[in-house]
């Protein structure tokens, strides 16, 4: 299952798991995009999943058979100074990008117990470091970080969760971005987004499914409560 798997990020890793011979729950709010997705995938099924809805997601799971991979991939944004920050837009997204993890999460436990699965939580470098005019993302992304560690010390050989953190990469949500906030220069703002990451060049969506993909195979068997950054070195500077 790809929550968020309709678009960016999030449908890049429902096309390479797909690709791999995975059946892909695409797991998202918008039912006409995942739908047109899943019909594209072989043995593909979209599912309506809005995290922040419990009954819903309660409902969700208790409907599968079984499940062996979760990607929570599914989150929001904000730019703004803890100044510029507004409370309802702050439990916004603390609500999409923490509290949508953890219900995802604790619902799909029973199903990944019994399959010895999987868990890859989409993060960001925002969780690692400060990002200018992020709070609330960094906020929201850092607990994303400290429950991928925690899940590892409470199943350390039920399953196995681990964190991908990606730098700026090229998709909806950069879009989204720069029509926001950027609308009248955003090939500007565009080229120093690319110049942010040392590499020269954003992300690109098949590049974190990758490695999604590569953390929930057997060959990273030995890979438990990692935190792994995909950011063109934008860390590392």
């Amino acid at each position: 299952m790809v929550t968020g798997g309709a678009s960016g990020i999030g449908e890049a890793t429902s096309r390479v798991f797909a690709a791999a011979g995975a059946t892909v729950l695409i797991a998202d709010i918008d039912m006409a995009r995942a739908e047109k997705l899943a019909a594209e995938l072989p043995g593909a099924r979209a599912v309506r999943c809005d995290v922040t809805d419990e009954a819903g997601i309660r409902d969700l799971f208790a409907g599968l058979e079984g499940l062996d991979v979760l990607v929570n991939n599914a989150g929001i944004g904000l730019v703004g100074t803890v100044e510029d920050t507004e409370t309802a837009d702050f439990e916004r997204l603390m609500r999409v990008n923490v509290t949508g993890p953890f219900l995802v999460t604790k619902y799909a436990m029973p199903h990944l117990l019994k399959s010895s699965g999987r868990i890859v939580n989409i993060g960001s470098v925002a969780g690692l470091i400060g990002v200018k005019k992020r709070f609330a993302y960094c906020a929201t992304k850092g607990a994303v970080v400290a429950m991928t560690r925690q899940l590892a010390v409470d199943y350390p050989t039920q399953i196995r969760v681990n964190c991908v953190c990606p730098g700026t990469v090229d998709s909806p949500f950069v879009e989204g971005y720069l029509e926001k906030y950027h609308k009248h220069e955003k090939e500007k703002v565009r080229a120093e987004l690319n110049q942010r990451q040392p590499i020269g060049r954003l992300g690109k969506p098949e590049e974190i499914a990758n490695l999604a993909l590569y953390l929930s195979s057997d060959e990273a068997g030995f890979v438990n409560g990692s935190v792994v950054s995909i950011d063109g070195g934008w860390t590392a500077a």
